[in-house]
């Protein structure tokens, strides 16, 4: 009979039942979810078949075209984080060969570059210091260069804090034969969108930073335009699992199964879209620019500076430049571990230069900053 291994001390500890400490998440992600969206999560699940699981399907597509302001008829969740959904873009647009221009200004710019060179794009890239932003006329000097298929902007970089400006480069975009892709992950929910007025053709988001859930259901959205250029690929999209043409049969009214869906964390998406319905849109935009700004001051009046223009700057994530002198790293551990709050540090070429602090989803409220300024004016002298 073969013997079973057994378990020892060390491993016993692990039996205990499971406990986690109480964190205030003020870093780029995730955030704290709101008790609604935890209790919907906690529902026990039905069969991702399920009557009852389909019509919920519905109703994320409904409130993600809404919170996304499009009509575009393929909106769905992606089984995945937002790294997945950005590479579901990828896959069913890109065709080896396709040029591809991508706007590089921070960490997630590199990452699009990354993703589209796998595919097998001939990648072109138009760069600019990290915290600032593309003009209209060096996106529209880019395009006549390169005359790419696909334009790719980050909206909000989350590594640098930066919104991208995105009026007129949709008809800039069609005046070329182009179509737009768009990083929404940390501005969805939080930062006011206009998908379709935009002209945008693509866009990806996730569901732990505006949207105030768990990650792991990530918004994807396709135009018509971006549609019709999968449906006349030359080559079978090559990732299988992020396959439009077979998710859309699972989402759309074929119902054909394609994967078993994480119905737990599409429960707490459905609810963290309806809270975000029942807040209104517009409000919701109100309410993370006005707490930002709350932030800001805070921060400026115990002697910090930020990193982006005020012009640019996101209300989901901020920049804090860090003081010379100041451990940046230390700072931050201190926070977590003495006042239970986390912040995020830098990436890239901003790593050990900044803080990156989140106000998002259920996060974006006063109480949220008062706490995180009081904290700091005890750590900051300490350093």
């Amino acid at each position: 009979m073969t013997q079973t291994i057994s378990i020892n001390d060390s491993q016993r500890l692990q039996l205990q039942p499971l406990e986690i400490p109480s964190r205030l998440l003020l870093g780029p992600g995730p955030c704290n979810a709101h008790p609604a969206v935890l209790q919907a999560m906690n529902t026990p699940p039905v069969g991702h078949l399920d009557p009852a699981f389909l019509a919920l399907m519905d109703e994320i597509q409904s409130l993600l075209r809404y919170a996304w302001q499009t009509e575009n008829s393929l909106t769905i969740a992606v089984s995945g984080t937002g790294s997945a959904a950005m590479e579901a873009t990828i896959a069913n647009a890109v065709e080896p060969g396709d040029v591809v221009l991508i706007g590089v200004a921070g960490y997630f710019g590199n990452r699009l570059v990354d993703m589209a060179g796998r595919y097998g794009a001939d990648v072109r890239t138009i760069t600019k210091p990290w915290g600032q932003v593309f003009s209209l006329e060096e996106l529209r000097t880019a395009l006549e260069i390169h005359h790419p298929a696909i334009l790719a902007l980050v909206h909000a970089e989350t590594s640098t804090g930066a919104r991208q400006p995105l009026e007129g480069v949709g008809e800039l975009c069609r005046e070329f034969g182009t179509l737009l892709l768009l990083d929404t992950v940390t501005s969805l929910g939080g930062v006011p969108i206009f998908l379709d007025a935009w002209g945008v053709d693509l866009a990806y988001s996730c569901s732990q930073k505006g949207l105030g859930c768990s990650p792991g259901a990530s918004p994807f959205t396709m135009s018509p335009r971006a549609l019709e250029k999968l449906q006349k690929r030359s080559t079978k999209v090559a990732n299988w699992y992020l396959d439009m043409n077979l998710l859309g049969k699972y989402w759309g009214s074929e119902r054909v199964y394609h994967h078993t869906a994480p119905i737990n964390l599409y429960y707490g998406l459905r609810e963290a879209l309806r809270l975000i319905a029942e807040e209104g849109l517009a409000n919701c935009w109100q309410r993370h620019q006005k707490n930002v700004e709350y932030l800001w001051q805070g921060l400026e009046e115990i002697g910090l500076s930020l990193h982006v223009e005020r012009e640019y700057r996101l209300p989901t994530l901020t920049t804090v430049r860090i003081p010379t002198g100041v451990d940046g790293k230390a700072t931050a551990r201190q926070l977590l571990t003495e006042h239970g709050i986390e912040i995020g540090g830098g990436l890239g070429e901003l790593g050990g230069q900044v803080w990156r602090v989140g106000l998002m989803g259920f996060n974006s409220r006063s109480e949220s900053v008062d706490r995180l300024i009081a904290a700091l004016q005890q750590v900051l002298p300490k350093q």
